[in-house]
């Protein structure tokens, strides 16, 4: 019965049954995803405003230069439907939905706020992990309205752009090591 306990209140190591709940769930998570590949691509949505800005463009020219990394993108702000606010809403919310991550793009936050809060909320209410990216260029922090709704922060980086997005997507291990070459005078 001491084990019962133990199981209860938490294991040797001091760890809750609640975290290893959560860790049982990710490994199991992990054995039954499929990785990326190209015939299996991860479906990923980019927040935008209904037009292409050149963060939203950036995004795919750094997923574009990683080699064996497979993407379909749902999101289209070239099509701006008809309608009022709610048919706006009603779209971004077609195009999230086959999505596996989220790519929020904070620049947005200060001109389109109402919008990129939305896309958020919604994806946090879908069970979509939000990826978002940091302002591009500059030293201002991302605004804590967003930042709270974010699964992974990342800089302006392929690699670390295309890991959060495997991390998050699929629950891949990105471990990676580095060479560094120099020479010794």
């Amino acid at each position: 019965m001491a084990w019962a306990a133990g199981w209860r209140a938490g294991d040797a190591s001091g760890r809750s049954r609640a975290f290893r709940m959560r860790e049982f769930r990710r490994e199991r998570a992990c054995a039954t995803l499929p990785r990326v590949s190209q015939s299996n691509p991860v479906r990923i949505f980019v927040t935008h405003a209904w037009e292409s800005s050149d963060d939203y463009l950036r995004v795919f020219e750094y997923l574009e230069s990683q080699r064996n990394f497979f993407y379909r993108n749902y999101s289209t702000p070239d099509r701006l439907p008809q309608g009022d606010r709610e048919a706006l809403r009603e779209n971004l919310r077609q195009q999230m939905t086959p999505a596996e991550a989220v790519i929020a793009l904070s620049s947005l936050f200060e001109a389109h706020q109402d919008q990129l809060t939305f896309q958020l909320l919604y994806a946090q209410a879908s069970h979509k992990p939000v990826i978002l990216m940091k302002p591009f260029g500059t030293r201002r922090d991302v605004p804590k309205a967003i930042l709270d709704l974010a699964d992974e922060v990342v800089e302006w980086d392929e690699r670390a752009l295309v890991d959060a997005i495997r991390r998050q997507a699929r629950h891949e291990e990105t471990t990676r090591w580095d060479t560094i070459e120099f020479k010794l005078d």
